[in-house]
């Protein structure tokens, strides 16, 4: 049987962690979306956006390879493909090997925007790196550097 101080313990180390890291993660969407807005673009579409540059360096993306890239469901990357098509950044294009399989390629506009997005994004970290000093960035790097490449666990 539990005591009520048991019960009633303060949180641990982790999970403190883990609560900072989901406010953190919450401020910087909303942050980030801030600085989006002035270019009618969602931080879905600038990610879709910049897969597509950066998949694009060997040929144009797959819808299929867009999906399996931002681990979302197909249809997510269709509806991101209409928004994008629809503001001129990308056009969908039937391979040339097979035309069943269509391609997503940037437009003129699209590398336009993809500009200005390197942009907002710069303005966004410096809006939420700015408490931080040089050495504080530096060692924040290193850990964030090792969280994101720490191997996987549990078949994830």
């Amino acid at each position: 049987m539990s005591t009520a101080s048991e019960t009633d313990s303060p949180d641990t180390t982790d999970s403190v962690l883990a609560e900072q890291l989901l406010r953190l993660t919450r401020r910087l969407h909303r942050i980030q979306k801030r600085h989006l807005e002035p270019l009618g673009i969602t931080p879905a579409q600038s990610r879709l956006l910049r897969t597509v540059a950066h998949l694009s360096t060997v040929q144009p993306p797959r819808m299929a390879d867009l999906a399996t890239r931002l681990e979302v469901v197909p249809r997510a990357v269709t509806t991101l493909v209409d928004g994008l098509e629809s503001a001129d950044c990308v056009r969908r294009v039937p391979d040339p090997a097979n035309r069943r399989v269509i391609r997503i390629e940037l437009t003129d506009t699209g590398r336009a925007t993809l500009r200005r997005l390197r942009n907002a994004r710069t303005g966004a970290a410096e809006e939420i790196l700015a408490p931080l000093t040089a050495e504080q960035r530096d060692v924040l790097g290193g850990l964030l550097n090792a969280l994101a490449d720490a191997p996987p666990e549990h078949g994830c």
